[in-house]
């Protein structure tokens, strides 16, 4: 079935309807990063309420984010066949039927049945990234690209800030550590109980958040978001691409997506993985949980930095290039630093502020890398855009091995798989965004 609104080239909205666009845009980028990181502390309550290992825990982040690579081509088909603004709103009921298949998981304590509900939710999240990141990306001057990029960003981790917080305000109470304390020494029946009512708590939050992602889909297609064309390609782009067959032809978009897996592999881990690194100093859930805020106001000051300099005093490459050396820089600090200081009211070892660090580190990587990923693919641009968001499941399988090695050695130690990752981002960021044809 084919979208009824009528597809426009880009250069032909008005400021108005291209201002409009980008709030809009920017509302749903405030909903993924709400929806999204919202797992940094799903991630320490599932690992308590359904007493998992730490790799049993990051299931969360593999179920939710291995979507974007189940769904990501077959969303770029979608939103070809319905239209930007219908599969917007199939997008946002997804996530609400993910929402809703929380209560009967929470009812039955299935941890399995909760994995399949943030699967779920991630689906609705593929569908809308596929839309959302392209639409930003091509809506104005290419050279301004990463500096609407990191007005999304801010939008995103704002909400990233605000979810842990809220959530926490919402699920746990303060007699909570007092709980989590007795639950080693509560027989098998009365650990049961009491862990069935702490999960139970998620049940109405969902049912609300799933009410309203059903309405906001409704909403979004009654927008007036307009229809853009990404098939349209320039004379220029037309006589370069002649020869092209498919995206494979495309190097540096494959080097692009393999970036994107592994910059949002470290990203996830700095947020996710954080409480849990807390919890190894011996500091409480309930002290613990701001520190994914701390790790996205870090990204958020980034992205400021990233509006005030790009492209005016610094190019969006160059950035790139400061970004990814700074991220390797702060994963050996992490691992190396040792010493205990006092920080904003925490008694911490100082390498947790490195993690926090990673933050600034990874905020102008995602706004860097699309536009050089994207660069010149005209036709090509939904689908290559599609291959860019399947790399999202690196979100899903970076967390994997960092909870495995956490298992088998220790917490700090298992920062170390960031190290290959920032190295790898360090070589597209000078030399792989380069790579017109494959050969070196």
């Amino acid at each position: 079935m084919k979208s009824e609104a009528i597809a426009i080239k880009v250069e032909n909205l008005t400021k108005r309807e291209t201002t409009i666009s980008i709030f809009l845009i920017g509302l749903m980028f405030f909903i993924f990063g709400f929806v999204s990181w919202v797992n940094s502390i799903l991630i320490p309550y599932f690992k308590i309420a359904c007493e998992l290992t730490s790799f049993q825990a990051y299931l969360v982040a593999f179920a939710f984010y291995i979507a974007y690579f189940v769904m990501s081509v077959p969303s770029s088909y979608l939103l070809k066949a319905v239209g930007f603004k219908k599969g917007m709103m199939i997008g946002f009921w997804a996530m609400a039927l993910g929402a809703f298949i929380f209560v009967p998981a929470a009812l039955s304590r299935t941890y399995e049945i909760f994995l399949m509900g943030l699967f779920t939710i991630g689906i609705g999240l593929a569908i809308l990234q596929t839309a959302a990141n392209p639409y930003i990306t091509i809506l104005g001057a290419k050279e301004r690209a990463a500096q609407r990029i990191s007005i999304m960003g801010i939008c995103n981790k704002a909400a990233g800030i605000l979810s842990p917080i809220v959530f926490a305000a919402v699920i746990l109470k303060p007699t909570d550590t007092d709980l989590f304390a007795q639950l080693s020494s509560m027989t098998d029946v009365e650990r049961s109980t009491a862990l069935d009512e702490l999960i139970r708590r998620v049940i109405n939050p969902y049912i609300g958040l799933g009410i309203f992602l059903f309405t906001l889909g409704i909403l979004v297609f009654k927008s007036p978001l307009p229809e853009i064309d990404t098939e349209h390609e320039s004379q220029e782009i037309a006589s370069a691409n002649a020869g092209k067959k498919s995206i494979f032809d495309f190097p540096h978009l494959i080097l692009g997506a393999l970036a994107i897996f592994l910059h949002v592999g470290t990203q996830v881990i700095a947020i996710d993985t954080i409480i849990g690194y807390a919890n190894s100093m011996g500091i409480d859930l309930l002290e613990a949980k701001v520190f994914p805020s701390y790790t996205l106001f870090c990204t958020i000051c980034g992205y400021l930095i990233g509006i005030t300099v790009i492209p005016k005093y610094i190019s969006q490459v160059n950035a790139l290039r400061i970004c990814t050396l700074l991220g390797t820089i702060f994963t050996l600090l992490i691992i190396f630093a040792h010493g205990e200081v006092n920080f904003l009211g925490h008694t911490t070892d100082i390498s947790i502020w490195f993690v926090v660090l990673l933050g600034l580190a990874n905020s102008l990587v995602w706004a860097g890398i699309w536009p050089l990923a994207l660069d010149d693919l005209g036709r090509f641009t939904k689908l290559g855009a599609s291959v860019m968001i399947m790399g999202l499941c690196g979100n899903a399988i970076m967390p994997l091995f960092y909870g495995h090695f956490a298992d088998v050695v220790n917490v700090r130690e298992a920062y170390w798989v960031l190290l290959p990752c920032y190295l790898y981002l360090v070589f597209y960021a000078v030399k792989g965004h380069k790579f017109r044809r494959w050969g070196f």
